[in-house]
């Protein structure tokens, strides 16, 4: 193909351009063998090397942008693509050229990210939460080609990646196409082609979410999983997904499905190859029960496991899983865990659980939390280079058996996003993820940190007879917003609350009404620094 011929020549040119910054990089260990029709990458691998086009560095790890871009290039008949996020040029350039050789190419993102980064106006741009202005601003540096301090037209077009999309006329849509103002999050990151290909991974396609932060060096990317698997079976499953999305598409009826509107579709298990492949598709409503849910599944899982469970998470707030958990551990099985700093330690974090310790949050307690009797200390935070997060979803059962996909192991996940679950049975599959989990672990830090347990016994003495299980706070509630009954304008009063935030929280609640903070940490847009600076100013 020639796009193919075209990403790799600029790869060849940017390596060519760097072999007197850059010394060869030997990958430490050596590939390990593929499934035949189930090939698993890791952004981080150590088993192989490239050289970034944007950076224009060398580094370790699995070129994911390239698989992606290489997979849509081969595409004869259809690329149908669903992801949160896409500002990665070379996969517009891939999708543009498809659709100009008369490939039918449909997209779908989430609504939060439905616009070019050039649109936004300087005001837009001073409202973003602190990390969305600093990839703003990393942005308006990856296009700056010329480096003059100023953004022509032509650098626009060519480096903006939903501008390459709207120049070619591919079609386009967000969950807002239900006549809605949005789903929970239209959170999933999968890709079908020629209806007999499919791409499933954990990383948005962005440059934190696969190479790395623009401007900080050591930056190796968000760590993040891809599957690609060749069944047309599997295929069939993720387009039947992909239409109820759909629709009728741009300028269609509002028949579009996000969410809770889609149809209840229970677990499907397909034979890829030799290999078991179970598939479900998130959020199940509060009418069905919840061991039917997509949690319900990643619960009959571990529920397998006679000798091991490796976890490595981005956030872990389901009571219900981690208390299967402890169960297997009391039974002998061996779980070791790992959650990203930035939630690992937040007082839903079911880590916390798993490592014995409660936080409380204004002195009480979250009503089902349940600290384990005989705590583990093979729970920690992976240590990862700066400004990156660990955003796998994965689990690994007895070295045999992974759960993966773009669903967080969280109750938003699972009663409000539109995610995808796997679960693979093979040893072959699960050697590539335990070797993942292995490389952070190795380096992670383990159990409870010291400053933890000086704030658990300050809230200890503060709070006293006052701790107790309950959601909310009974005290002081008259002066704060309540999440679930507030106006816009009342939202925008809150420190940080925009009106684009203010109809994100909103829409948040017509899917579920706000039970917790967890689940305003949800919301698109709610980083930690103002998750803490709300906790005290709303209620629900």
């Amino acid at each position: 193909m020639l796009l193919r011929f075209g990403y790799v020549l600029l790869l060849a040119l940017s390596l060519s351009a760097c072999q007197n910054k850059f010394q060869e990089l030997p990958p430490p260990l050596s590939p390990l063998p593929q499934e035949s029709l189930i090939e698993s990458y890791f952004n981080q691998s150590q088993a192989s090397s490239y050289t970034e086009v944007l950076r224009q560095q060398t580094r370790l790890g699995d070129n994911l942008e390239e698989i992606i871009v290489n997979t849509i290039a081969d595409a004869d008949s259809t690329v149908y693509m669903a992801v949160q996020e896409l500002r990665l040029p070379a996969i517009s350039q891939a999708l543009a050229e498809r659709y100009r050789a008369g490939v039918k190419v449909r997209v779908i993102i989430e609504n939060t990210y439905n616009g070019p980064w050039k649109s936004l106006t300087l005001s837009q741009v001073s409202q973003l939460p602190e990390q969305e202005r600093d990839r703003y601003n990393e942005f308006i540096q990856s296009i700056d080609s010329n480096m003059d301090g100023e953004i022509s037209q032509d650098e626009i077009n060519r480096g903006d990646a939903l501008i390459i999309l709207s120049n070619a006329g591919v079609p386009l849509i967000d969950d807002t196409a239900d006549g809605s103002r949005g789903s929970g999050l239209m959170h999933h990151k999968f890709l079908v082609v020629d209806g007999k290909t499919v791409i499933v991974t954990s990383a948005n396609f962005t440059t934190s979410g696969i190479h790395g932060d623009f401007s900080e060096s050591l930056s190796q990317g968000n760590a993040n999983n891809l599957l690609k698997i060749e069944s047309s079976e599997l295929a069939e499953l993720f387009t039947e997904e992909f239409n109820l999305l759909w629709g009728d598409g741009p300028g269609g009826k509002l028949d579009s499905k996000f969410g809770v509107k889609k149809p209840f579709r229970d677990t499907r298990e397909v034979l890829v190859g030799d290999t078991k492949v179970a598939v479900q598709f998130s959020p199940t409503s509060n009418s069905q029960s919840w061991q039917k849910s997509v949690n319900g599944l990643i619960n009959r899982t571990l529920e397998k496991a006679q000798k091991s469970i490796n976890l490595s998470l981005f956030v872990f707030s389901a009571q219900p899983l981690v208390n299967t958990l402890e169960k297997k551990s009391l039974q002998g099985v061996l779980i070791q865990g790992l959650i990203d700093p930035s939630f690992a330690y937040r007082y839903y974090s079911e880590g916390l659980d798993m490592m014995g310790v409660a936080l409380a949050n204004k002195c009480k307690y979250e009503t089902d939390n349940h600290a384990w009797q005989k705590p583990i200390s093979t729970v920690g935070i992976p240590n990862l280079p700066p400004g990156d997060r660990l955003h796998h979803k994965f689990g690994i059962i007895d070295n045999s058996i992974v759960i993966t996909g773009s669903h967080n192991w969280t109750e938003a996940a699972n009663k409000n996003n539109d995610e995808t679950l796997l679960v693979i049975e093979s040893s072959t599959v699960a050697a590539h993820f335990e070797r993942e989990f292995q490389r952070l672990y190795q380096t992670a830090t383990m159990g409870i940190p010291s400053w933890l347990m000086k704030r658990v016994k300050k809230q200890q003495q503060e709070c006293g007879d006052r701790l107790t299980k309950t959601e909310t706070s009974l005290t002081d509630t008259n002066n704060r917003i309540n999440l679930n009954t507030a106006t816009a304008e009342e939202l925008e009063t809150l420190p940080g609350v925009g009106p684009k935030l203010a109809e994100r929280i909103i829409q948040a609640r017509k899917n579920q009404p706000f039970t917790s903070l967890a689940d305003l940490d949800q919301v698109s847009g709610i980083g930690p620094k103002m998750l803490d600076k709300l906790s005290d100013r709303v209620t629900w």
